[in-house]
Formats: C-alpha cells, structure tokens, sequence
C-alpha cells in the first residue's frame, strides 16, 4: 500500500454539528483546527494544507463514540488519551472526517487504543514507537496494519527532523472525505 497525492479535496461535503455522530464510522480518522495557540504551531508543521491542527481515531463500541488522540499541552497531560467525541471537538473551529480506504474500521481502532497513555512525543522522532506525537499516532496504526505503507514526510526546522505532517494523510488517494464542519465566527 502506498500513499500518493490525490486531487480528492470535496469542500461541498459540508454537514451540520449534529450529523457529525451519524458521519461517523468506527476506525474513521478526524482531523479538527483547535482554538488554542498551540494549534498555529501544529497546523504550520503542514506544508500545503493548513486546514486543520490535530487529528484523531475514532472508536464505536456499543454505540458510544471516542476518539485517540495524542495530546500536548492539554488538561491531564501529554499522551495518547481516549475522550468522548464532544470533548475532542470542545475545542474545535473546524472539522473533517475521513475514511481509509481498504482496512477495516474495527482494526484501525483496535490498533490505536494500544497505544492509549503512551507519552506525547516532544522529539517528534517518527521511527520509535516509544513516544507518540499527533499525526504519528495514525502512521503507527498504519504502519502496524501494512508495514509496506510509505508516508511522505516534510523537513521542519523548527524540530530539526523529518516529520510526518497532517496534511500528507489529506493529499492520498487512500483516504476518502466523508465530511466537513467548520463554526460560524
């Protein structure tokens, strides 16, 4: 499995707050721009599309919805937390809801949950397992599903390494948009 660019943006995909439950599928990745200052930093590590600041896996068990989501500077500490889906987009301007293409929903989600309390990671290093930051927790997944899958990472300066941004999961083909939401300001 490989990950190449794709023109699949579809901005008309736009649903109100109370369908994004009803969107949702277990094993679904969201993506959300949050309102706190740390999500400039984060959004900018994305090169081409600064849409969104942070992602997550969602989770359905028994109807009752979570998403994983490896959080810094947040109340609690910086790890991999499970939250409610309210709780993750508390916090939200905007949101997108994507699906991976051929794998199973269930193992994604069953693959992230493994690494719920796992450290946030500070030294953004995408080749240890040990620590785990935002966007890395989905390669991880990934990766852990198909080993042969091959991000494209993006040089930051700030971080002085190869990173895997935000943005490479929204230029594949490999991912479908389900969704869109974004608050009136």
């Amino acid at each position: 499995m490989v990950f190449q660019k794709s023109n699949q943006y579809q901005h008309n995909l736009y649903i109100n707050s109370d369908e994004i439950s009803s969107s949702l599928k277990d094993g679904d990745v969201i993506f959300r721009m949050g309102d706190a200052v740390w999500s400039l930093y984060f959004r900018d590590m994305s090169p081409t599309d600064k849409r969104f600041s942070h992602l997550g896996i969602v989770r359905i068990r028994n109807n009752h919805i979570t998403v994983i989501s490896a959080e810094a500077l947040t109340e609690g500490g910086d790890f991999v937390k499970e939250v409610t889906l309210g709780k993750f987009l508390s916090h939200a301007l905007s949101a997108g809801i994507y699906r991976v293409n051929n794998i199973d929903g269930a193992l994604i989600s069953d693959a992230a949950v493994e690494y719920v309390g796992c450290p946030f990671d500070w030294d953004f290093d995408k080749d240890e397992d040990e620590k785990i930051y935002c966007s890395e927790l989905l390669y991880a997944v990934l990766k852990k599903l198909d080993p042969s899958i091959k991000l494209n990472t993006t040089w930051i300066s700030r971080v002085n390494k190869y990173v895997v941004p935000i943005d490479v999961y929204l230029q594949t083909e490999y991912f479908t948009q389900i969704g869109y939401w974004g608050k009136k300001r």
